[in-house]
């Protein structure tokens, strides 16, 4: 058996797919994107998979990935290990279709039943977040995810602090203490606010605060952490396994969320939550994506003794005209109860694909994020 063909299909509202072939009629499907970027990184997979995995035996899965990453003299970054994410992905989904078996049946079993989930509420400018948090939680989810706040400045005034404040109290008033809520400061604080925000929204015991600053100031999160005894999340914008080594030897996070499309796809994601347990660090993947990443994402929290709980992109602000069920053939598969997602049986991914429908809608996607600007001008973080 060898590889011997690929499609790439960019589908609305922002996802990359890859559908990967082999001479013996196996197909195996993974999603290679980075958010805004599609186009740049269906470059890098071309290039990878005419270079390297043509005419390849598809089961040598750890082979092709050190060949990928290593056989560059530059290497890591978003879009080089995006792309390495998504062939990973779809050499696991034929590895497991030809022995029909689940991909976390072949990485050692289940180590649960079912997989928790969480869900979005109130936008990247949160607002109206009370009753959204109602609905969710009557439509079962035991656990939202909202931001933490807009854009803010450098140092921003008492009353943005309070707005966050009463934001996260709003939430937590409508579904009382029995509801997990992860604030996500989305990198768009910096330092001495991430502090500040941090004991203001201590009181209200949010679940975690994820990204308090950016990947590239992860040097100050031991100082955060000091000032608060929430449990700090981070992860989503790191690649590779040695750049969450600096994290876990902090000491300073409670929670990593390397994201299975970026952060070299199953093969890494399962090193690094096994580097993650020997520091009694919690997983909890970074998923505001397609089918593919979040099938991909639960093939690994089921098998991950430390897996916490999973995000997933169903109704998220993101997905206008597309959502995550829509091109899947059978979308109980990702069918929520209690808040949990139970572990797919099938072969592979654990998810089949309605191709008919990502031929249909394939086009050229052109999705970015929005460029935010300070009030005197200046660029903000989004």
């Amino acid at each position: 058996m060898h590889v011997t063909d690929y499609e790439l299909f960019e589908v609305p509202p922002r996802w990359l797919f890859l559908r990967l072939e082999t001479s013996d009629g196996l197909v195996g499907w993974g999603e290679p994107v980075v958010e805004g970027r599609a186009k740049t990184v269906r470059a890098a997979v071309e290039e990878l998979l005419d270079t390297y995995l043509l005419g390849e035996d598809p089961s040598r899965i750890e082979d092709h990935w050190q060949t990928m990453y290593r056989g560059g003299f530059y290497r890591g970054g978003p879009v080089l290990m995006s792309a390495i994410a998504g062939i990973d992905q779809a050499l696991w989904d034929i590895k497991g279709k030809r022995f029909d078996a689940p991909v976390y049946e072949l990485l050692g079993g289940r180590a649960r039943d079912r997989v928790r989930v969480y869900q979005w509420i109130g936008g990247d400018r949160p607002a109206e977040v009370g009753e959204a948090a109602r609905e969710k939680v009557e439509a079962g989810f035991t656990a939202l995810k909202m931001n933490a706040t807009p854009e803010m400045e450098r140092i921003d005034s008492p009353a943005e602090i309070a707005a966050a404040e009463n934001r996260l109290a709003e939430v937590r008033a409508a579904v009382g203490d029995e509801v997990d809520i992860g604030v996500d400061f989305h990198g768009r604080v910096s330092k001495p606010m991430a502090k500040r925000l941090a004991v203001a929204l201590e009181p209200h015991e949010p679940m975690f605060i994820e990204e308090p600053v950016l990947p590239e100031h992860n040097d100050a999160l031991p100082e955060i952490a000091a000032h608060t005894t929430t449990p700090i999340a981070t992860g989503e914008r790191m690649y590779s396994r040695w750049e969450f080594k600096e994290v876990f030897e902090s000491g300073a996070v409670d929670v990593v969320q390397p994201d299975v499309s970026h952060a070299g796809g199953i093969t890494e994601m399962r090193k690094i939550a096994s580097m993650a347990e020997a520091y009694d660090v919690a997983l909890a993947p970074h998923c505001p994506l397609g089918p593919l990443a979040l099938a991909s994402c639960v093939q690994v929290d089921a098998c991950t003794p430390n897996a916490l709980i999973q995000e997933q992109s169903l109704d998220i602000h993101y997905n206008e005209g597309s959502d995550v069920l829509d091109y899947l053939a059978d979308p109980t598969v990702f069918e929520y109860r209690d808040g949990y997602v139970e572990l797919p049986d099938g072969p592979g991914l654990g998810i089949e694909v309605d191709e008919s429908v990502v031929r249909e809608r394939a086009g050229d996607v052109n999705w970015h994020n929005p460029v935010w600007r300070h009030h005197d001008g200046s660029v903000a973080e989004w």
